[in-house]
């Protein structure tokens, strides 16, 4: 088969291994997407019916490129009869077929992260709470956290360790939050994206007859990049292939970096123990970077402790070495990294598209803005505003989510005046006052007005009995017409389009251009039905619904540098990358630094930023920058230290916005004098310098002179009492009260503090 010629012996192996539990240690670009590819086809040229074929992914934009690269080797029709896509689309999926046995209809809506906040929102204000305290954020975040670790709201309220924590951190309130939120989901026929897992765990595990159906459907599991999955997926997974243990998990402890996220390294370290008899296969090989840098993440990523062990290699080229560049504030590091982006242009030939800005925080995006600006040199913010959430887009979805389901409570206050018809925020206030306290939807309530007494004139009752009419007009055809059609009907008569057409101003037809963009995606996204299927509008609504930020983005379409998150960076590669903010407490960040776990989190994100360079990188730290309008001082990041310096070069650059020369402050302590040129220093000597030493500024206070009951200075919480030490050095953990933040447990040894006298 010519598709197993271009394998190496490593993939060769792990391809051929079709039955049984297996495990397939990826390291960074290996080529683990061909490996996954070519045993899917393995699979189906086995004879193995790709219905039976279950593969998971974490971006549909990966699972369309595997299910192009199957159809290019086994024919397009094949190909498409795979169950693929992410963890939720497919049991999205699922669940549009098995809800009814856990309460939902058909048509229930998916509500995104913006409609979950607004929904927080509504509740916290009718709880009468502080907003400041109970952000939509903080409060969408743990109830996301709780549904990932499979807590029900009403197992959230019982647990007297949660309780707990909630009032430690002045949010009692929090578990009533959760209970009224799912209440309100369920009335509205909503499922948050967190519901898709947690709802099919609860249908795996309380209806056996589904449990095993899917069981027998899925012959075979594939799952991608296993080491992001969290606990509802791991257990997801572990009850569909635990009739046939036809599991293949494929990943890279190494780029485990979504822990925030309840990714849990421990599913991908403890396959084997879920596994006894599984398989193990090493991709070591890799494909994408130079010597150089694969020999440096090697170096980084040796110092954690917890990792299945591989060694990394490339038969690429040698490589030229890191460049460390150091600044004497961050909007230095922001010139110096500019002009080695303009200095590689003109040397290589190269396009803004081959260059990648990392970063730590998003907040640390404006100096390298503001330099590349300077420089006329073309970038993009990666992350930023998705076209779906973009206003008049989720205005016309809105419609659109409540045309398949009357019941979805955020579509119907997003568009019941808008365009403006005279429904007020007085009448819609006394019908939400209503729903709530009969228990009924507020399209109910809307829809009966003679069951309910509502203190609404009768004007607004004649509109509000218009639009309710329109909706209804709307959902007679949604079975009779192609999701294109109806789409445009629906935008063409609900006002939309008119009042943005009628709106001259630049905004204005920017909104007009983006509403017919999306009639031409949903257009597009009909006409590429299969042969005698007609799609939907609610396919579509899923479909959308489903799409994540990696989807969203297409980095190829424009030639600008691009900037970015390292987090959002995983899974991509540029020929050159400069990571910026090599510094203590920013990266690794202060907040990593209590626990040996959370640190090795860090230095795996590091090894991520490192190996998504093809050719070139590039690593820059400030010796000071603002933070909350203060200048602090900074040290270099440990992780600086941490790479051999062999494969580092300590560079300055010539700044070609201001003409004239940014050398590094105090460069003396970083180089090698005896090897100094005008420009460049060959071989520089790093590890020693890069060492903390007491007597800087910010250093931590030996920990003798720390007791209980001491006064105590922390760069981030301010001042503090300690209240108790426990352990023994050098992992002596102290409680801290700090009167602005609460009490905080930190690690002596990286917490930093300062004892007041």
């Amino acid at each position: 088969m010519d598709y197993l010629k271009s394998l190496n012996n490593s993939q060769n192996e792990a391809v051929n291994n079709l039955e049984g539990p297996m495990m397939v240690i990826a390291g960074a670009g290996s080529g683990k997407t061909r490996v996954l590819t070519c045993r899917i086809a393995n699979l189906i040229q086995n004879n193995v019916d790709p219905f039976h074929i279950l593969a998971l992914t974490f971006t549909n934009k990966a699972a369309k490129e595997m299910k192009k690269r199957i159809g290019e080797i086994i024919g397009d029709q094949e190909a498409r009869n795979i169950w693929m896509g992410t963890f939720h689309s497919i049991f999205a999926r699922i669940l549009r077929k098995e809800c009814e046995k856990i309460g939902y209809p058909k048509n229930f809506t998916i509500y995104d992260t913006q409609d979950s906040k607004s929904l927080i929102k509504t509740i916290v204000k009718e709880f009468h709470l502080d907003d400041k305290l109970y952000k939509p954020g903080i409060v969408y975040n743990r109830i996301s956290s709780a549904k990932n670790n499979l807590i029900s709201a009403t197992a959230y309220t019982k647990n007297t360790d949660i309780i707990a924590d909630d009032r430690m951190n002045n949010r009692p309130k929090l578990g009533e939050i959760y209970m009224e939120y799912q209440k309100r989901c369920f009335k509205s026929h909503a499922m948050d994206f967190d519901d898709l897992l947690f709802k099919t765990n609860v249908l795996l595990k309380d209806h056996a007859d589904v449990l095993h159906r899917y069981q027998h459907k899925f012959k075979y599991i594939l799952v991608d990049e296993y080491q992001d999955t969290n606990y509802s997926q791991y257990l997801i997974v572990k009850r569909l292939a635990a009739l046939n243990e036809n599991l293949c998990v494929v990943g890279d402890d190494a780029q485990s970096i979504y822990a925030f996220r309840g990714a849990n390294i421990q599913n991908i370290l403890n396959f084997k123990k879920d596994y006894p008899d599984f398989k193990l296969f090493k991709l070591e090989q890799n494909y994408r970077s130079t010597k150089i840098i694969v020999d440096a993440a090697n170096s980084i990523i040796s110092n954690n402790t917890e990792q299945i062990e591989k060694k990394v290699w490339t038969a690429n080229s040698e490589g030229d070495k890191i460049k460390v560049f150091k600044a004497a504030t961050d909007n230095e590091e922001g010139k110096i990294v500019a002009n080695s982006i303009f200095d590689n242009q003109q040397r290589e030939h190269a396009k803004n598209l081959d260059f990648a800005i990392l970063y730590r925080t998003n907040a640390q995006s404006r100096s390298f803005e503001e330099s590349l600006r300077k420089l006329n040199i073309a970038y993009k913010i990666y992350g930023g505003l998705s076209f779906y959430q973009r206003k008049e887009i989720k205005d016309l979805l809105s419609y659109y989510r409540l045309t398949a389901n009357h019941n979805d409570e955020e579509a119907l206050k997003r568009v019941i005046n808008y365009p403006k018809r005279g429904i007020g925020k007085t009448s819609l206030d006394h019908a939400m006052v209503a729903a709530s306290e009969n228990g009924k939807s507020l399209w109910h309530i809307l829809d009966n007005p003679g069951k309910y007494p509502l203190a609404i004139n009768n004007g607004a009752k004649s509109k509000i009995k218009d639009f309710i009419a329109m909706i209804k007009s709307f959902a007679a055809n949604l079975e009779k017409l192609n999701a294109y059609d109806i789409a445009h009907q629906i935008a063409s008569s609900c006002g939309l389009l008119k009042e943005l057409y009628n709106d001259k101003s630049p905004e204005g037809l920017s909104r007009y251009e983006n509403i017919q963009e999306l009639l031409n995606g949903i257009k597009e996204f009909s006409d590429n039905a299969s042969d005698n299927e007609v799609r939907f509008l609610s396919d579509f609504l899923l479909d959308v619904a489903l799409l994540t930020d990696a989807d969203n983005d297409k980095p190829e379409d424009q030639d600008k540098v691009t900037l970015m998150t390292i987090h959002a960076a995983k899974g991509l590669e540029f020929p050159y990358v400069y990571i910026v903010g090599l510094e203590e407490n920013l990266f690794p960040s202060q907040l990593s630094l209590n626990t040996r776990v959370e640190l090795e989190e860090e230095r795996r994100l590091f090894y991520v930023a490192i190996t998504r360079a093809e050719k070139k990188a590039f690593i820059s730290f400030a010796s000071s920058r603002y933070k909350w309008g203060n200048v602090i001082q900074c040290e270099p990041s440990r992780f600086i230290e941490e790479i051999d310096e062999k494969y580092l070069e300590l560079s300055e650059q010539k700044s070609k916005a201001a003409g004239q020369d940014l050398p590094f402050a105090n460069s003396s302590r970083f180089l090698d004098k005896s090897k100094k040129t005008q420009t460049t220093v060959q071989k520089p000597i790093i590890s020693n310098h890069l060492k903390k030493v007491s007597n800087q500024p910010g250093a931590s206070v030996n920990m003798e002179k720390i007791a209980e009951g001491a006064n105590v200075s922390h760069a981030r919480f301010g001042k503090g009492k300690v209240i108790k030490l426990e352990g023994s050095p050098p992992n002596v953990k102290a409680t801290v009260f700090f009167p602005n933040v609460g009490q905080k447990q930190l690690l002596l040894k990286f917490a930093k503090l300062d004892v007041i006298d």
